[in-house]
């Protein structure tokens, strides 16, 4: 408790944290499943920094190991890292202060492992424990494999005596069981946390004009905010960035068409400025840790359940609300169906990623509470939120056995009587009765289902199409997308199945902002006289952050600035009760934090000098700078190291 209240300036544990930090630390290994934002970080840098050694964190990605690194030094933890981006000297000056014990934690990439002098210099050197973080990229089917990541099972044959740690935000219980299968923690300790993040707010819409429908929840709820859009191809990826920039927005690109360089300068450009939008393909996004970011979106149907919890994951690291926010539609189905047809592997790998796809497919399709059934996925029991578009707006259910049939029943006529097979556009355009070129080409128009489904509009029927494929009533094959029965839509055409669909809501066309709304200064949580305080600190942190050239949640995240804004400590001792300042950060940036609140009139410590008079004597503040407008108690545990003397 102490290491956690000196190093990270935090009262409290959170969850398990505790539990599994005593575990680990007493040289037990464990298997660790916890929701992004949980504090996984703490749970081996605090057992790593009370162990003889060093703790080696295995991290699947370099760009970010220097951030990692720059955050523990921040807090006075001596952490380095060895990969393919340094120099020779800069390798050797790491190596040789792990070999002098002159550091806490070191970071490696899984695929540093394979090199020889690394296990060489491992060998040589006191380690304290072996972390493998974003372990779930050993599962081999998953939907961040990583190759790699399978030789870390022999890491207990080499090291015996050294502990594991091996953590996830994201493993079915499947996949729970592959981890621990692969890297043979089959008998350590599982400790596995409820993955509801309450913080974020999922929806998901209709695609209609996706790239207006993001523009519209940008201008009207995260305006200035810091977001990451996914996009499936890269071409996307680059209109959608074009057209957000036409539009006011500050937004970047990201995929694996864009050189090394690139892709490092806009990663670290979102990672260090504020409300700055990454519009990515799913090749950014793992082992991000900036703290604010206020939403995901996605314009693009996710390929699994997992992949979209890890996405949208992303947002609200730092507790505070955030927004997953989706817009789906029947073209992204037949899309990923494509792929899935096209995709490596064996029929049986194909058969799991259409699992994954029907699992996706539900929760976007789904009447009941997004939550619910995003928990329920990962083995998950949990009631309803109340805070999900289907709890805050929901949606009606009708009988839809009937236009099932006529769908069913037109895909089968075409199938059976004229040998030929269509896509949804054809066999919506036949049951409309709409006598189009390509319906009277084919003489559709002499079936007897022509025109049997004007009670729906078009819009409709996609909607009862898109149900049917994620009921697995109906599929989608070949290059061109056409619909197809199944084993199971024959109970439905001889009426012994109903079919409950979700109401389509009625299109409202409406027209993006021409300009775009001020910023929010603060989040609404924040009282309105703390807010400019709020805005101060910001800037002295954005200041500083640059000078240093670290991200600004390095020196603090949002959530510390918040609570320093409305309770306005005006001396060194006060400052230091802050949750997230800790004793190093309270040396290093202490005294310009009371000089910012005093220039803001914050407090009454006139310019630069400490809070503390001499004599001990200390300045009062008054009624209204006393005041509390309201208690921030978020504690923090994502980012957060261990203790300057492992030996107290």
């Amino acid at each position: 408790m102490r290491v956690l209240r000196r190093v990270f300036g935090y009262e409290s544990f959170r969850g398990a944290q505790q539990e599994i930090i005593e575990h680990v630390a007493a040289g037990g290994d464990a298997l660790v499943l916890m929701p992004t934002g949980g504090g996984k970080s703490l749970c081996y840098q605090i057992p790593a920094l009370l162990r003889d050694g060093v703790g080696v964190v295995i991290s699947p990605l370099i760009a970010l190991m220097q951030d990692q690194v720059e955050a523990l030094r921040a807090l006075g933890v001596r952490a380095g890292f060895l990969n393919s981006t340094q120099q020779a000297f800069q390798r050797r000056q790491v190596e040789s202060a792990f070999l002098a014990g002159e550091l806490d934690l070191l970071y490696l990439a899984p695929e540093r492992l394979r090199v020889e002098s690394t296990t060489s210099l491992l060998d040589r050197g006191t380690i304290s424990l072996f972390a493998i973080d974003e372990a779930h990229c050993v599962a081999q089917w998953g939907h961040d494999f990583r190759p790699d990541y399978l030789a870390l099972s022999t890491l207990h044959e080499r090291w015996p005596t050294v502990p594991r740690i091996a953590l996830t935000a994201t493993a079915t219980q499947a996949t729970h069981a592959e981890i621990a299968s692969r890297l043979n923690l089959l008998d350590a300790r599982h400790f596995v946390a409820s993955f509801d993040r309450p913080n974020i707010q999922y929806r998901i819409v209709g695609k209609t004009e996706p790239k207006r429908q993001l523009l519209e929840l940008l201008r009207t709820e995260h305006s200035g905010d810091a977001g990451i859009v996914y996009c499936l191809a890269r071409a996307s990826v680059e209109k959608t960035t074009e057209f957000l920039v036409q539009n006011g927005i500050e937004a970047l690109p990201y995929h694996a068409g864009l050189d090394a360089p690139a892709r490092a300068a806009n990663q670290a450009r979102f990672l260090r400025e504020d409300g700055v939008v990454m519009v990515a393909t799913i090749a950014f996004g793992m082992g991000i840790d900036k703290p604010d970011v206020r939403f995901v979106a996605h314009l693009d149907l996710p390929k699994s359940v997992e992949g979209y919890y890890q996405e949208t994951g992303r947002a609200g690291r730092d507790g505070l609300p955030a927004t997953a926010w989706m817009a789906y539609g029947l073209a992204d189905v037949v899309q990923q169906r494509k792929l899935i047809d096209t995709s490596e592997g064996d029929d049986a790998h194909r058969r799991r990623l259409a699992t994954h796809l029907g699992a996706m497919l539900a929760l976007c399709e789904t009447v009941e509470c997004r939550r619910r059934q995003l928990l329920a996925y990962f083995g998950e029991q949990a009631s309803a939120c109340g805070n999900c578009d289907n709890c805050l707006s929901p949606p009606e259910s009708w009988d839809g056995t009937i236009a099932a049939q006529k769908l069913l029943s037109t895909v089968l006529r075409l199938d059976r009587e004229r040998r030929q097979r269509f896509g949804a556009g054809q066999v919506i355009d036949i049951l409309l009765g709409k006598k189009t070129p390509k319906v009277t080409q084919f003489g559709h128009d002499r079936l007897t289902v022509f025109g049997i489904g004007t009670e729906l509009n078009e819009v409709q029927w996609r909607g009862v199409v898109r149900q049917l494929l994620a009921q697995r009533l109906l599929a989608v094959e070949g290059d061109y997308g056409t619909l197809a029965l199944t084993d199971s839509s024959g109970e439905v055409l001889s009426r012994r199945r109903q079919v409950l669909l979700r109401r389509e809501p009625e299109r409202v066309t409406q027209a993006a902002p021409k300009t775009p709304k001020p910023r929010r200064a603060a989040p609404v949580e924040l009282p309105e006289k703390a807010v400019p305080v709020f805005e101060r600190l910001r800037a002295w942190r954005a200041a500083a952050a640059k000078e240093q050239s670290v991200p600004a949640y390095v020196i603090f995240h949002d959530a510390t600035l918040r609570q320093i804004a409305t309770e306005c400590p005006a001396t060194l001792a006060e400052l230091g009760t802050i949750s997230g300042v800790g004793e190093n950060k309270l040396a290093k940036y202490g005294q310009q934090i009371l000089t910012a609140l005093a220039a803001s009139g914050a407090t009454t410590t006139p310019g630069d000098l400490p809070g503390d008079l001499p004599g001990g004597q200390q300045f009062e503040r008054t009624p209204l700078q006393r005041a509390n407008c309201a208690e921030v108690a978020f504690i923090e545990g994502q980012h957060s190291p261990g203790v300057q003397s492992r030996r107290e």
